[in-house]
């Protein structure tokens, strides 16, 4: 790092932690507050960041729609507008994913955004991570197989031109449910990952309809979270999902995209319902570095982060108009490999729900607007109610301990840093992100949930208190 501190202004470049971005985040306010230089020099005065500590990286990424910022990132050079030069590496599993993260075998990824929080908080393999920028929302599906599909319809109230009515609410998987345990059958569900917002968006959606979807009880050494279930719901990687329902060993699966499609595409099953209509705009995925990254390479980060916005703003520009480009570059095999039509399907707007059943959901992948890239602290929150409700956090936690994680973990201080400067450069508007000097990392209430119960991200345990199913308060297995 010997060279960072030549240029003027680069007060982070030895700094570490939360601190040294603050202070290098005042620097950066105060330029741009009193715009002392020419537009055309503002990146030369500001000089906020320094080179990059560590310009070569290798990053990691699950075979899904929603790892397509990275790709835009390298493929549009705005990696190597940052003075980066970065290997992407597709991964096998999730648990890959965190744990060369971890081990440093890989400098950051694409993670689910429960990853890092659980991590940091010890539930599996323990390790201080952060995310300065979240990748997307919305972006998943919960698919059924042809023969649940068509028990299913039967039930499902139609509209006029013989269409399913959407949503479609977990009572009536409920019923299916019920048939099977009177053919003492159980209902076999599979997710991505345990700390996966597909398990969290599966137990709630279920949860709402009456079905019970399992406790965990790490404290005595259950993390399968079957107990009291109704049905059983277990790990299958995203890219397998389709092949394992095909063979009859689940029924159903929560899983990203282009893998429901997929199972259109194929004839071997059908969306029942999206992300979208469970939670409105939920935040998906995250990239994730470890704790030691951040502070080692302070202007590295904020490098990579501002890349990453780029991409983002890309992804959703002039109304998605580049989302066909962004759907032929991932068809590669290199990044996700499936068809160009499968992850064009949901990628450019529309969603197949089963052959025919084609429907508009404009923002069924969303990677920039309504502010998407900001890693809200209500977001980790509300991850964090989910792991509480379910059993991976045994026990009742005081309000302050779930802001005091989240605060740990997203760190929105790295990605105003990163922002502001785009603006300096003259890359970004003000308007494109949130006003940073009144921004509190908390969104409104939240009331767009399918069981109508509203989210305060102040206010952790008032929400777990109104779940009707899940621990709640002092309870503990």
């Amino acid at each position: 790092m010997g060279d960072t501190n030549k240029t003027a202004g680069c007060v982070g470049g030895q700094s570490f932690g939360r601190r040294g971005f603050l202070r290098r985040a005042a620097v950066v306010a105060g330029v741009l507050a009193f715009g002392a230089v020419a537009p055309g020099g503002m990146a030369d005065a500001l000089a906020a960041t320094g080179k990059a500590e560590k310009p070569n990286l290798k990053f990691g990424f699950i075979k899904l729609t929603d790892m397509v910022p990275l790709a835009i990132a390298y493929e549009k050079g705005y990696f190597q507008d940052e003075g980066l030069s970065v290997t992407l590496e597709a991964q096998s599993n999730w648990k890959l994913i965190v744990d060369r993260t971890i081990s440093g075998e890989l400098d950051g990824a694409h993670m689910l955004a429960g990853q890092p929080i659980a991590a940091t908080i010890g539930f599996g393999t323990k390790a201080d991570m952060v995310t300065p920028f979240s990748m997307d929302l919305n972006g998943n599906g919960i698919t059924v197989s042809n023969a649940v599909w068509a028990e299913l319809k039967k039930k499902l109230p139609k509209q006029p031109d013989g269409k399913v009515v959407r949503p479609v609410k977990a009572e009536y998987v409920k019923a299916v449910v019920d048939d099977y345990k009177k053919q003492g059958k159980t209902f076999k569900w599979g997710v991505v990952f345990p700390v996966s917002t597909h398990n969290y968006e599966l137990r709630y959606w279920l949860a709402s309809g009456g079905i019970h979807p399992g406790f965990y009880a790490p404290h005595k050494g259950d993390t399968a979270g079957q107990i009291n279930a109704d049905v059983l719901i277990s790990v299958t990687p995203p890219p397998q999902m389709p092949a394992t329902m095909e063979a009859g060993t689940i029924d159903g699966y929560c899983v990203g995209e282009p893998w429901n499609q997929q199972a259109v595409f194929k004839g071997i099953g059908a969306p029942v319902i999206t992300d979208y209509e469970i939670q409105k705009n939920n935040p998906e995925k995250v990239f994730g570095v470890t704790e030691e990254f951040a502070k080692k390479y302070p202007n590295t980060l904020i490098r990579v982060t501002k890349a990453l916005i780029r991409a983002g703003y890309w992804l959703d520009a002039e109304n998605n108009k580049n989302r066909k480009e962004a759907s032929q570059i991932i068809s590669r095999p290199n990044y996700v490999g499936a068809d160009y039509a499968v992850i064009a399907n949901s990628m450019t707007g529309t969603y197949e729900y089963e052959k025919g059943d084609v429907r508009k959901v404009p923002d069924f992948n969303t990677f920039f607007r309504y502010h998407a890239t900001y890693p809200y602290y209500s977001d980790a929150v509300w991850y964090l109610t989910q792991m509480r409700r379910w059993g991976q956090i045994p026990e009742a936690k005081p309000d302050s301990w779930y802001l005091e994680m989240a605060k740990k973990v997203y760190r929105p201080d790295i990605y105003a840093i990163a922002a502001k400067e785009l603006i300096a450069e003259g890359k970004m508007k003000a308007s494109d992100f949130p006003n940073f000097a009144k921004e509190s990392g908390f969104k409104p209430v939240q009331k767009d949930f399918i069981d109508g119960v509203a989210f305060d991200g102040r206010k952790p345990n008032e929400y777990i208190d109104k779940q009707k199913i899940g621990l709640k308060g002092d309870e503990k297995l």
